[in-house]
């Protein structure tokens, strides 16, 4: 006899919310997170905020989160207030993508 399965939306739903799948999204921020400061620009002798960019990544994570708040979620974020042109770039400066770039090399490393 072939074995059955029945899918149960709450019970997908309380998966999604579990501490596991919290500690899990948690993990792997932080993963990113550390590849971010590793491949973080420090700047020169002449910069005013060496390394200021480099410290100033944070974790959160939230059981409810994502667009229709129904699963655990973990997000890395830079509270530096010049990180989107970090990020971005500027019409002087390339763009470094390095929150893109670490959650890339991230999530290869799991």
């Amino acid at each position: 006899m072939a074995a059955r399965f029945k899918m149960s939306r709450k019970g997908v739903g309380e998966l999604l919310r579990s501490p596991g799948v919290q500690a899990e999204m948690l993990r792997r921020a932080e993963l990113i997170k550390s590849v971010a400061e590793t491949i973080s620009p420090v700047g020169g002798p002449g910069d005013p905020h060496p390394g200021a960019y480099k410290d100033s990544f944070k974790t959160s994570s939230r059981k409810r989160g994502g667009r229709r708040k129904d699963r655990a979620t973990a997000t890395v974020t830079n509270t530096s207030y010049y990180a989107r042109w970090v990020e971005y770039g500027t019409e002087r400066v390339h763009a470094h993508h390095v929150l893109l770039r670490a959650a890339q090399i991230g999530g290869r490393n799991q």
